[in-house]
């Protein structure tokens, strides 16, 4: 079994900084692909970042120049450093990783139950 944990939410003002962080624990060999989501209430849920096993790194648009993805693969953790946020950034941030369990196993993907956000005055 593989558990994901967020880490960091909760309520700043416009200007301001939070950072995320996300851990998986359980049966892991390796895990590949990590990212952020979010939903906003009554929106769709959208790709925030993403962070590949070679660093690789990508972003949605409105977070671009103001988030940061990193992880470390020694605690099996993931960050997201978010800058300048906005009213906008208001939603529920999700982890989610791809993981193996063994190297004869494939990947799984799996969500972490999620942080609330929420950017006010």
């Amino acid at each position: 079994q593989v558990h994901l944990v967020e880490f960091g939410g909760g309520l700043v003002q416009p200007g301001g900084s939070l950072r995320l962080s996300c851990t998986a624990s359980g049966t892991i060999f390796s895990i590949n692909t990590w990212r952020w989501h979010r939903q906003a209430p009554g929106k769709r849920r959208e790709l925030v970042a993403a962070i590949t096993s070679e660093f690789g790194t990508d972003y949605g648009d409105s977070v671009k120049d103001r988030f940061t993805i990193s992880r470390d693969n020694a605690k099996n953790t993931m960050y997201l450093q978010m800058n300048s946020l906005k009213p906008e950034d208001t939603a529920v941030y999700y982890c989610t990783a791809d993981i193996r369990s063994s190297s004869a196993a494939s990947y799984g993907s799996y969500w972490g139950q999620g942080t609330q956000v929420t950017v006010s005055s």
